[in-house]
């Protein structure tokens, strides 16, 4: 199969928001990249120069811009060539990333960029805290690896948020105050449409409120199809891949195909998917269990662990009896599974824990053994008839609203994105997500909570049985 040599992607979006600008700095941006030998595609120009466009007042038309391109066209050199010309105005930049090896990269990529335009600057390396500052400008940006907490404290004029499609919401709480107090902010979103493991929501969110309307001061940008095709649908290549045709080539998507369409789909092609949302617990119902203040509590602390049945997670959720008798639930933290247990024992060991339930075959005994070598008391493995027990009990107790909260958006999330998936053979059920973007282990560590705060422990056999 022959390529195409004089057919080129799609350069302009498939899909775009961009507010009327009076004029932008997008040309200053484009000189002084191209000033160091490389050249910017057509794309990247258009997309610099809705990025940096201005108001009458000098402010920047987009205080937030996000954008989605498929993998490996090039969408970091949009975020290097702002950064560039950032530090040349001297701006005050943090660049942020999921991963610290992409952090790092980001680091490397723009200090060879100052190179080739022989503009001084100092670099500092140290592993997870790399900066560079342009002393003739005042220009400074740091890299970091996103937390919950990081940021904080932390002020500066331009927010990158790279692989945005692992952006939470935890993490949007503590960054998207740092840019409050320049005279011009801006954030950046850059990423590709969230696939199953894809932990974060914000970037989805965002997508969804541009596209309904109701946002301000903001663009969007996407290169997608609307709905899936044929992995081998070369025309939608090069609808989807604005850099098909010059650094990318078809040789290597279709070297790319495999037995997952879906993810090619995503991936490649850029597909965000998109289901008939109509969860087994509505959102209407969920927040009206929701709390406006801590209620009074009189009972210790009960914990429910759950090791994700579909993806490979660890979740954790408390349950407390309150003094009116109703059973308060909270989500403590939903990590990946290959991250160990110290998390779990260090949370465990800093609260007055009553009862620990653990399910999930793929983890609880090595959880329970870490458990015990911590001298923290055995755990409850239920069995098939507890784990059916704990879901009915939660189902009645929440039409009972004998369930509280407070809100908290990454159980609201789970809570609300779920259906019911049958167990064993006499009517018991659990519950799957309806959303392949949302881990529902979250919810199911709250039922386990919920269920041994409302269980004498004394006649819950502690030994362990097949997880369900």
């Amino acid at each position: 199969m022959a390529e195409a040599e004089s057919r080129r992607g799609r350069q302009t979006p498939t899909a775009s928001l961009v507010l009327p600008y009076h004029e932008t700095r997008g040309a200053e941006a484009i000189e002084l990249y191209n000033a160091t030998g490389r050249t910017a595609q057509e794309w990247q120009t258009l997309m610099i120069y809705d990025i940096l466009g201005v108001n009458d007042k000098g402010l920047f038309t987009h205080s937030k811009f996000g954008y989605a391109v498929p993998r490996r066209n090039g969408k970091n050199e949009i975020v290097v060539i702002r950064e560039l010309w950032g530090l040349k105005n001297g701006e005050k930049i943090m660049h942020t990333a999921h991963r610290a090896t992409t952090s790092r990269s980001a680091w490397e990529r723009l200090k060879r960029l100052l190179d080739d335009s022989k503009i001084s600057y100092k670099a500092t390396g140290a592993k997870g805290q790399e900066e560079i500052r342009v002393k003739s400008t005042g220009g400074e940006i740091s890299f970091r690896t996103r937390t919950a907490k990081g940021g904080l404290g932390e002020g500066c004029d331009l927010m990158v948020i790279d692989e945005a499609q692992e952006y939470t919401t935890d993490q949007d709480s503590a960054l998207k105050y740092v840019i409050s107090s320049s005279k011009n902010p801006q954030m950046l979103l850059c990423g590709t449409p969230p696939t199953m493991e894809s932990s974060g929501t914000v970037f989805r969110h965002l997508r969804d409120l541009v596209f309904q309307g109701k946002t301000e001061d903001t663009g969007w940008a996407e290169w997608s199809v609307e709905e899936q095709h044929d992995p081998r649908d070369v025309d939608a290549w090069y609808e989807t891949n604005p850099s098909l045709g010059s650094i990318l080539s078809e040789r290597v998507i279709r070297a790319e195909i495999g037995e997952d369409n879906l993810d090619f789909n995503i991936q490649r092609l850029g597909y965000w998917v998109s289901y008939n949302l109509k969860s087994e617990i509505s959102r209407a119902e969920w927040e009206d269990l929701q709390l406006q203040k801590l209620p009074a509590l009189r009972s210790r602390i009960f914990v429910g662990i759950k090791y994700g049945k579909v993806l490979p997670t660890v979740a954790v959720s408390i349950a407390i009896r309150t003094e009116d008798g109703r059973i308060f639930v909270e989500g403590i933290d939903c990590r990946p599974a290959r991250n160990g247990t110290d998390w779990i024992i260090a949370f465990l060991k800093s609260i007055d824990v009553q009862a620990i339930a653990i399910d999930g075959a793929n983890g609880q005994q090595i959880l329970a053994d870490a458990m015990k070598d911590a001298r923290i008391h055995a755990p409850i493995l239920p069995t098939v008839k507890d784990v059916i027990a704990a879901y009915a009990t939660f189902d009645q107790r929440l039409a009972a609203k004998e369930i509280c909260h407070m809100g908290q958006p990454s159980m609201t999330q789970s809570v609300t994105n779920c259906e019911k998936r049958t167990i064993g053979s006499n009517g018991g059920f659990g519950y799957k997500s309806i959303n392949d973007a949302v881990d529902v282990s979250l919810l199911d560590s709250m039922v386990l909570a919920q269920w041994v705060c409302g269980t004498k422990t004394r006649k819950v056999k502690r030994q362990q049985r097949a997880s369900c």
